[in-house]
Formats: structure tokens, sequence, C-alpha cells
């Protein structure tokens, strides 16, 4: 008589965790639309950053060069970043770092303001710890932010994943925003901004936490 096999179990070995909360609709969407607002009118008055876009040939406009403290410019960025301060601690908590005794700190925040045609090639956030991005402004066919397997460098002659495998198990994973969607991510991990194809703009405010 054939001898049967015992049963395989799979483990899921160093896995990598994306937080995503939804605000729209929720107690925080009063300051979903102030946010908005300010947004817009820096979009519109900030020159320099204006003009930092242009020559960089960002297809739209960020304050990353241009805003050192958004807080100095609106009272809802101040709020914002008391809210990302407990989604920050709550993430780290979730994902079972060893902080040692530290707390994350907001060190960057910057608007973005994506028209048609526009993207950021894949890159990682240096010298932080998390990154996220909060949506505010997300008309259909405007992208998403896709996130890339940290492995890819080391898979050499590994197959190509089905078209149908489980997200976890793709190299490329594209997570579509909503307005109010909140992203976070260890800053390690490589992203990229998918091309807006909508003709409106994509409106959006990233930032990065250091311990």
């Amino acid at each position: 008589m054939k001898e049967v096999p015992a049963p395989a179990t799979l483990m899921p070995l160093f896995v990598t965790e994306v937080y995503r909360t939804d605000l729209a609709d929720s107690p925080a969407e009063p300051l979903l639309t102030r946010l908005e607002a300010a947004s817009m009118r820096l979009a519109q008055t900030d020159t320099a950053g204006r003009n930092w876009s242009r020559r960089q040939g960002y297809l739209g406009y960020t304050s990353y060069e241009s805003i050192v403290d958004l807080r100095t410019e609106d009272p809802a960025f101040s709020e914002l970043i008391d809210m990302l301060d407990v989604q920050v601690t709550l993430y780290a908590r979730l994902i079972e770092l060893d902080l040692r005794g530290k707390t994350p700190r907001m060190a960057t925040m910057w608007i973005n303001l994506l028209e048609q045609g526009g993207a950021h090639s894949a890159h990682i956030h240096t010298h932080s710890a998390f990154s996220g991005t909060l949506y505010l402004t997300v008309p259909n066919g405007s992208g998403a932010l896709q996130f890339e397997d940290p492995r890819l460098g080391f898979m050499m002659c590994a197959p190509q994943r089905l078209p149908s495998a489980l997200p976890f198990r793709q190299t490329f994973v594209p997570v579509p925003p909503a307005r109010g969607t909140l992203l976070l991510w260890e800053s390690w991990l490589r992203h990229e901004v998918a091309t807006n194809q909508s003709p409106h703009s994509r409106l959006s405010i990233s930032f990065n936490y250091t311990l």
C-alpha cells in the first residue's frame, strides 16, 4: 500500500504590512475639508514651490522644497499632525516594533497636487522610520500608490507570480486610494505613484516620521 505523505503547510515569513484607514465620512471629515482648502490655497500662492515644481518637471505643485513647516501656514496642519501622531504610534504597536521608549516624531510634511500625466518613479524615504500619505482629492483614474516587494533585487532566477496570486505574493501591489484614505508604511519600503490619467488633479499630503 502506497504511503500517504503528511499534509504540508506554508509559513508566511518576513511579512511587510502597510497600514490603511479611511477617514471620509468620519469625525475627521471637517478636517479633511479644511486641509483641502488650505492646500489648494497654497498651491496658488506658493510661488517658490510652483517655480521649483516647474524646474523639476513635476506636473503640478509640491511644497516639498518651499515650505519647511506647514503649521505656520494654517492651523489645520497642526490638527493633522496631532492625528497622525496617534495613527503612527498605533501602526508601530500593531506591527510589534520595539521603539525602545522612543516616540515617533513628525520630520517633514508636504503637499502634492498632481496634474494629468504626472507620476512619481519608484523610491524610498531615506533617514526616516515611517512614511505616509493622506489623500484629499482623488478623481477616478488618478492613479494608485504601488508598493514593491523589498526582496525583488535578490530573486535572481525566480519565476514570475501568477496574475491571480494573492496580493501578499505579488511582486508589485497597487493600492488605489479614495478621499480620506491614510496610508502608512515603513520608510524603507520602495513605492511609486502611478500616472494620473484623469483630467483632474489629485491632491494629497505626504510626510515622514523619525524616532
